[in-house]
Protein backbone atom coordinates (compact mmCIF):
# COMPACT_ATOMS: atom_id res chain seq x y z
CA UNK A 1 0.00 0.00 0.00
CA UNK A 2 1.59 3.35 -1.15
CA UNK A 3 1.75 6.03 1.22
CA UNK A 4 -1.33 8.06 -0.72
CA UNK A 5 -3.40 4.47 -0.42
CA UNK A 6 -2.11 4.36 3.50
CA UNK A 7 -3.49 7.94 4.38
CA UNK A 8 -6.48 7.70 2.53
CA UNK A 9 -7.11 4.20 3.90
CA UNK A 10 -6.41 5.74 7.58
CA UNK A 11 -8.94 8.91 6.70
CA UNK A 12 -11.37 6.51 6.13
CA UNK A 13 -11.23 4.65 9.40
CA UNK A 14 -11.11 7.46 11.73
CA UNK A 15 -14.21 8.83 9.93
CA UNK A 16 -16.19 5.74 10.27
CA UNK A 17 -14.99 5.09 13.71
CA UNK A 18 -15.97 8.98 14.63
CA UNK A 19 -19.47 8.26 12.73
CA UNK A 20 -19.73 5.35 15.01
CA UNK A 21 -18.80 7.18 18.60
CA UNK A 22 -21.59 9.56 17.11
CA UNK A 23 -24.60 6.89 16.64
CA UNK A 24 -23.81 7.47 12.90
CA UNK A 25 -24.19 3.91 12.32
CA UNK A 26 -25.46 4.45 8.79
CA UNK A 27 -22.57 6.91 8.04
CA UNK A 28 -20.16 4.49 9.29
CA UNK A 29 -21.81 1.57 6.98
CA UNK A 30 -21.13 3.81 3.52
CA UNK A 31 -17.38 4.18 4.67
CA UNK A 32 -16.81 1.20 5.42
CA UNK A 33 -18.20 0.03 1.94
CA UNK A 34 -16.02 2.53 0.30
CA UNK A 35 -13.30 1.07 1.81
CA UNK A 36 -14.03 -2.45 0.78
CA UNK A 37 -14.48 -1.17 -2.66
CA UNK A 38 -10.80 0.45 -2.48
CA UNK A 39 -9.38 -2.20 0.15
CA UNK A 40 -10.98 -5.30 -1.15
CA UNK A 41 -10.37 -8.02 1.25
CA UNK A 42 -9.56 -5.19 4.36
CA UNK A 43 -10.45 -7.61 7.45
CA UNK A 44 -11.05 -4.29 9.63
CA UNK A 45 -13.65 -2.89 7.29
CA UNK A 46 -15.29 -6.83 6.69
CA UNK A 47 -15.41 -6.94 10.61
CA UNK A 48 -16.66 -3.87 11.14
CA UNK A 49 -19.51 -4.19 8.88
CA UNK A 50 -20.33 -7.42 9.49
CA UNK A 51 -20.89 -6.51 13.36
CA UNK A 52 -22.94 -3.79 12.48
CA UNK A 53 -24.83 -5.45 10.40
CA UNK A 54 -25.53 -8.20 12.60
CA UNK A 55 -26.48 -5.01 15.66
CA UNK A 56 -29.23 -4.15 13.01
CA UNK A 57 -30.72 -7.80 12.52
CA UNK A 58 -29.32 -8.41 9.28
CA UNK A 59 -27.68 -11.88 11.04
CA UNK A 60 -27.21 -13.49 7.50
CA UNK A 61 -25.14 -10.53 5.97
CA UNK A 62 -22.94 -10.43 8.49
CA UNK A 63 -23.18 -14.52 8.51
CA UNK A 64 -21.57 -14.09 4.84
CA UNK A 65 -18.94 -11.55 5.81
CA UNK A 66 -17.93 -13.39 8.82
CA UNK A 67 -17.43 -16.83 6.77
CA UNK A 68 -15.66 -14.79 4.64
CA UNK A 69 -13.15 -13.42 7.40
CA UNK A 70 -12.26 -16.87 8.47
CA UNK A 71 -11.53 -17.96 4.81
CA UNK A 72 -9.54 -14.93 4.55
CA UNK A 73 -7.70 -15.01 8.05
CA UNK A 74 -8.05 -18.63 8.87
CA UNK A 75 -6.00 -18.27 12.27
CA UNK A 76 -7.66 -15.36 14.41
CA UNK A 77 -9.32 -16.69 17.29
CA UNK A 78 -11.55 -13.65 17.04
CA UNK A 79 -12.71 -14.27 13.52
CA UNK A 80 -13.93 -17.41 14.51
CA UNK A 81 -15.25 -16.23 17.47
CA UNK A 82 -17.62 -13.62 15.92
CA UNK A 83 -18.71 -16.73 13.58
CA UNK A 84 -19.36 -18.89 16.11
CA UNK A 85 -21.39 -16.03 17.57
CA UNK A 86 -23.60 -15.47 14.99
CA UNK A 87 -24.13 -18.93 14.26
CA UNK A 88 -25.38 -19.27 17.37
CA UNK A 89 -27.96 -16.45 16.95
CA UNK A 90 -28.81 -17.96 13.95
CA UNK A 91 -29.83 -21.60 16.14
CA UNK A 92 -27.10 -23.38 13.99
CA UNK A 93 -25.55 -24.87 17.09
CA UNK A 94 -23.43 -27.59 15.22
CA UNK A 95 -21.80 -24.84 13.29
CA UNK A 96 -21.62 -22.87 16.13
CA UNK A 97 -19.88 -25.13 17.90
CA UNK A 98 -16.86 -26.00 15.35
CA UNK A 99 -16.60 -22.21 15.34
CA UNK A 100 -16.43 -21.64 19.11
CA UNK A 101 -14.15 -24.41 19.31
CA UNK A 102 -11.84 -23.03 16.58
CA UNK A 103 -11.68 -19.73 18.44
CA UNK A 104 -10.58 -21.88 21.95
CA UNK A 105 -7.89 -23.44 19.88
CA UNK A 106 -6.27 -20.56 18.39
CA UNK A 107 -6.73 -18.12 21.26
CA UNK A 108 -7.61 -19.75 24.22
CA UNK A 109 -7.65 -16.74 26.48
CA UNK A 110 -10.58 -15.70 24.67
CA UNK A 111 -13.39 -16.45 27.52
CA UNK A 112 -16.33 -15.38 25.75
CA UNK A 113 -15.58 -18.21 23.31
CA UNK A 114 -15.46 -20.56 26.18
CA UNK A 115 -18.51 -18.95 27.01
CA UNK A 116 -20.12 -18.80 23.93
CA UNK A 117 -18.77 -22.94 22.92
CA UNK A 118 -20.73 -23.78 27.14
CA UNK A 119 -23.59 -22.20 25.98
CA UNK A 120 -24.13 -24.19 22.43
CA UNK A 121 -23.44 -27.42 24.12
CA UNK A 122 -25.79 -26.77 26.58
CA UNK A 123 -28.40 -26.21 23.67
CA UNK A 124 -27.20 -29.63 21.88
CA UNK A 125 -27.67 -31.44 25.55
CA UNK A 126 -23.78 -32.45 26.03
CA UNK A 127 -23.78 -31.06 29.71
CA UNK A 128 -20.79 -32.80 30.35
CA UNK A 129 -18.67 -30.83 27.49
CA UNK A 130 -20.51 -27.84 28.75
CA UNK A 131 -18.97 -28.06 32.31
CA UNK A 132 -15.54 -27.89 30.95
CA UNK A 133 -16.08 -25.02 28.42
CA UNK A 134 -18.03 -23.10 30.98
CA UNK A 135 -15.68 -23.77 33.67
CA UNK A 136 -12.32 -22.78 31.72
CA UNK A 137 -14.69 -19.25 30.90
CA UNK A 138 -14.75 -18.79 34.84
CA UNK A 139 -11.19 -19.66 35.03
CA UNK A 140 -10.27 -16.81 32.68
CA UNK A 141 -12.64 -14.19 33.93
CA UNK A 142 -13.67 -14.93 37.57
CA UNK A 143 -15.19 -12.28 38.58
CA UNK A 144 -18.08 -11.92 35.74
CA UNK A 145 -20.96 -13.65 36.66
CA UNK A 146 -22.82 -15.01 33.33
CA UNK A 147 -20.24 -18.69 33.46
CA UNK A 148 -21.14 -18.94 37.21
CA UNK A 149 -24.90 -18.69 36.36
CA UNK A 150 -24.71 -21.03 33.16
CA UNK A 151 -22.48 -23.48 35.38
CA UNK A 152 -24.57 -24.02 38.23
CA UNK A 153 -27.75 -24.11 36.01
CA UNK A 154 -26.13 -27.21 34.26
CA UNK A 155 -25.12 -28.69 37.70
CA UNK A 156 -28.78 -28.52 38.37
CA UNK A 157 -29.59 -29.95 35.23
CA UNK A 158 -27.26 -32.74 35.97
CA UNK A 159 -29.08 -33.08 39.34
CA UNK A 160 -25.71 -31.85 41.34
CA UNK A 161 -27.33 -29.77 43.63
CA UNK A 162 -23.79 -30.12 46.07
CA UNK A 163 -21.92 -28.31 43.00
CA UNK A 164 -24.67 -26.39 42.27
CA UNK A 165 -25.03 -24.85 45.67
CA UNK A 166 -20.99 -24.23 45.35
CA UNK A 167 -21.74 -21.47 43.38
CA UNK A 168 -24.08 -19.92 44.70
CA UNK A 169 -22.34 -19.62 47.65
CA UNK A 170 -19.39 -18.33 45.68
CA UNK A 171 -21.81 -15.59 43.57
CA UNK A 172 -23.08 -13.95 47.30
CA UNK A 173 -19.96 -12.99 47.76
CA UNK A 174 -19.93 -10.69 44.84
CA UNK A 175 -22.85 -10.91 43.06
CA UNK A 176 -25.84 -11.49 45.24
CA UNK A 177 -28.46 -10.65 43.28
CA UNK A 178 -27.63 -13.17 40.48
CA UNK A 179 -27.39 -16.13 43.60
CA UNK A 180 -30.34 -15.10 44.50
CA UNK A 181 -31.45 -15.41 40.67
CA UNK A 182 -30.18 -18.85 41.35
CA UNK A 183 -31.59 -19.88 44.75
CA UNK A 184 -35.58 -19.05 43.22
CA UNK A 185 -34.92 -20.66 39.74
CA UNK A 186 -33.33 -24.05 40.98
CA UNK A 187 -35.21 -23.78 44.82
CA UNK A 188 -31.24 -24.12 46.63
CA UNK A 189 -30.82 -21.89 48.85
CA UNK A 190 -27.50 -21.05 50.82
CA UNK A 191 -27.73 -19.64 54.01
CA UNK A 192 -25.83 -16.22 54.17
CA UNK A 193 -23.70 -17.75 57.21
CA UNK A 194 -22.05 -20.70 54.61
Amino acid sequence: MSVMSRLQYLGLKWQAMAWLVFGGRDRAQELFDQMLAEFPGDSYAMASKANLLAQQGDRAGALRLFESLVELQPGIGAHWFNLGFILEELAQYERAEQAFRRATEISPEIDRAWYGLGLVLIRLERHEEAVVALKQNTKLQPMSPYGWYQLARVHVDRHEPDEARKIITHLKRFEPKVAAQLERETGIFVSSAS
